[in-house]
């Protein structure tokens, strides 16, 4: 099966976004490219507001995940919408995992679900951050999950 990424948009702060994620979730930008490091178009120069935009940023969060971003340029930032549409699903190892990921990420945003155990079994929470983007934490304890 295919690799599930999540790619975000954001309105010129994307650095500054995958910065604060990066001091939470740990890692290394393999790759981080602006605006500006294209190659120049005649057909569409360059406006300078947009050269030191992120065109690409990726930070591995796993074997398996890679969150990776972009600014929206001046052309198509008139219909730019903060990213409410979906949501960033964390699987955590422990309730002590869950706890620092939900502290550490809501931080400075908006808490939409406290962590708690659920009737599901799960200790969970959800929170939009201080950039928009919308999150879930989730650590399924062995001991209080269903048997199928």
């Amino acid at each position: 099966m295919a690799a599930v990424n999540i790619y975000l948009t954001f309105n010129g702060n994307c650095k500054e976004a995958f910065d604060f994620y990066k001091s939470i979730l740990g890692g290394d930008y393999p790759y981080v490219g602006t605006f500006g490091e294209m190659p120049p178009s005649e057909e569409n120069p360059m406006p300078e507001a947009d050269k030191d935009k992120i065109m690409h940023i990726s930070l591995p969060v796993s074997k398996e995940t890679i969150l990776m971003g972009s600014d929206c340029g001046s052309d198509w930032s008139a219909s730019f919408k903060e990213g409410n549409n979906f949501a960033i699903s964390l699987n955590a190892d422990s309730r002590e995992e869950a706890d620092r990921l939900f502290g550490g990420l809501s931080e400075g945003g908006k808490v939409t679900m406290p962590l708690a155990d659920t009737f599901w079994g799960a200790y969970f929470g959800m929170w939009t951050d201080k950039f928009g983007i919308n999150w879930m934490v989730n650590y399924d304890d062995p001991a209080k999950v269903q048997p199928h």
